[in-house]
Formats: structure tokens, C-alpha cells, sequence
């Protein structure tokens, strides 16, 4: 392992922004770990979630039943684009009362939450640095990710929501002796000492299934935003090569303006895709679970 001394400043820079503000001592970068509490993946989902809150409430509390207004049109054609997905996945109507109003939060809180990886990477250090709560190793903010999405635990966390609701409403349309009988009987199918022979295979494609689509899940959406955060990291270091007013600082700081720029711009594509993503996959995934094999 490379001593400390040889980490590069570009190294070293990507490796400091990629720390959490966490519950260990030393603050390790650890992907996933469950004894390992994130503060700032915690206090950004938080806020974000609260904000998404306040925005539908404060829409519905502002509906009229007379001509809309431009937030009230704007608000009502995203609800309006999620439950027509809704009405065509999930079938059942009584179901779509939650489901619907959960795939609608659902997407809002990914895009915001997506959304804070279009902020400058060096703006809250810079505000740490300048409050002093950042400024040196071992003040309070030194390590702070405000990304929640590209901490694993996040997405995970929410996947691991959907899996509990897939079996809830498993469980719920084909009451529990109906549920575990298709967990042994399907996808094959057999009747007699067939049906015995091939129980145990079943299982054991039901339970890869369900594991699949829960990490499939989270993985889809961490792994796309991780990289997109890594990106604008790899781009932040243009900026950082200039050593005045010379021909390869000039270059590499237009550089850093219109890759940060063309990159930014085509991120919001993912951010907004991302999170679609997410919820029609929420959509299909309680859906299958109010169907048979």
C-alpha cells in the first residue's frame, strides 16, 4: 500500500470529497457498512424529503377548481403523468391510493435529492472553510458529502422499502397461504412428485428474484449517480491546475468551464431519468407482486 506521502494532490482531492461526516473517529470512506451512520447522506435525504413534503402540500392546499395557475398546472401535470403510469401497472384501484402517491414522492425525492450533485463540488467546502467548521482535519464539516444518492446506503435503503412492499402486498392479494404456496410452485409448474421435486428450485428462484430486483434497484440508481459525482470531481481538477495567467492555465480553465458546462447540462438528463427510472421500476415491482406466475 502507498505510504500517505505518495498520494498525489489530485488523488488526495477526490479521496477528501468522497469522506463522510459519519459516527467513526476517523471518519472511514466506507461504501455500505451497517454499523456506520452517515450524518450528511442522513441530514440531506432528510431535508430533501421535508422539502418534497411542503411542495405537495403547498400545492394542495393552493388548488382551486377554477382555472389553475401556473404552479398548480405544473404540479397537476406531474401527478396527473404518474398516475396514468400507475393505472397502467397496477390494476388494482384500492392499491393505487398509496402506491400512486408513493411513486409520485418517490420520484420528486430522487430528483431533488439528484439534483444537489449539480452544486459546485468546492461551494460548501469553501463555505465551511470560511465559517470555520471545515477549515482543518477534525473540525466538525472536514468531511461532508451532500450527495445522498451516491452513498450506497441511501438507495439501498429505499430498494429494501420497495422488497418489504412487494410482500406486503403479496401477501395482502394472495393472503399468506397463497403467497408461500407460489414462492414453492411457481415459475414451474407440476403436479404430484413433480410438484415436490421441483419446490426447492422454485424457492430458490423466488427468493434470486426477489434479491435481484431489490439490488438491482439501489445499484441502479447509486452506481449512475456515483459516477456522475466522480466526473464532476475529475472535471473540478481543471480548475485547479491554474498557476496564473499563462497558456496551460488559460487552456485548462476554459477547459474546466465548458466541460463543467456541457456536463452539467447533459447531468440533468440523468438526474431526471434517474428517478423516473426508479419509480416506474417501484410501479412494475408492486404490480408483479399483486399478480400470479
Amino acid at each position: 500500500m502507498a505510504a500517505a506521502s505518495d498520494v498525489s494532490p489530485q488523488s488526495a482531492y477526490i479521496q477528501h470529497h468522497l469522506v463522510h461526516l459519519n459516527n467513526t473517529g476517523e471518519k472511514q470512506s466506507a461504501i455500505a457498512q451497517f454499523d456506520i451512520i452517515n450524518y450528511d447522506s442522513l441530514f440531506w435525504s432528510g431535508l430533501t424529503g421535508l422539502i418534497v413534503i411542503f411542495f405537495l402540500w403547498r400545492a394542495a392546499s393552493r388548488a382551486t377548481a377554477g382555472v389553475p395557475g401556473r404552479f398548480q398546472a405544473f404540479v397537476e401535470m406531474i401527478v396527473d403523468m404518474v398516475d396514468d403510469q400507475a393505472k397502467g401497472i397496477v390494476h388494482n384501484a384500492k392499491s393505487r391510493l398509496f402506491i400512486a402517491p408513493l411513486a409520485l414522492t418517490v420520484f420528486l425525492w430522487i430528483i431533488l435529492m439528484n439534483a444537489l450533485d449539480l452544486l459546485p463540488v468546492d461551494l460548501l467546502p469553501s463555505i465551511w472553510r470560511w465559517t470555520g467548521l471545515g477549515a482543518h482535519h477534525g473540525d466538525p464539516l472536514y468531511y461532508h458529502r451532500v450527495l445522498p444518492t451516491a452513498d450506497l446506503n441511501v438507495p439501498m435503503g429505499m430498494s429494501l422499502g420497495v422488497l418489504l412492499l412487494m410482500f406486503y402486498y403479496g401477501i395482502k392479494i394472495k393472503h399468506p397461504g397463497g403467497f408461500v404456496k407460489e414462492l414453492f410452485t411457481a415459475p414451474f409448474h407440476a403436479h404430484g412428485i413433480g410438484a415436490v421435486v421441483l419446490a426447492p428450485f422454485n424457492l430458490l428462484l423466488n427468493l434470486i428474484e426477489y434479491a435481484a430486483k431489490s439490488v438491482s434497484l439501489g445499484m441502479r440508481l447509486f452506481g449512475n449517480m456515483f459516477a456522475g459525482e466522480l466526473i464532476f470531481m475529475l472535471i473540478a481538477l481543471l480548475g485547479g491546475a491554474w498557476t496564473g495567467f499563462n497558456g496551460s492555465s488559460i487552456g485548462l480553465g476554459i477547459g474546466h468551464v465548458l466541460a463543467g458546462s456541457i456536463w452539467a447540462i447533459f447531468h440533468i438528463l440523468i438526474v431526471l431519468l434517474q428517478a423516473f427510472i426508479f419509480m416506474m421500476l417501484t410501479l412494475v415491482y408492486l404490480g408483479q407482486a399483486h399478480e400470479g406466475h
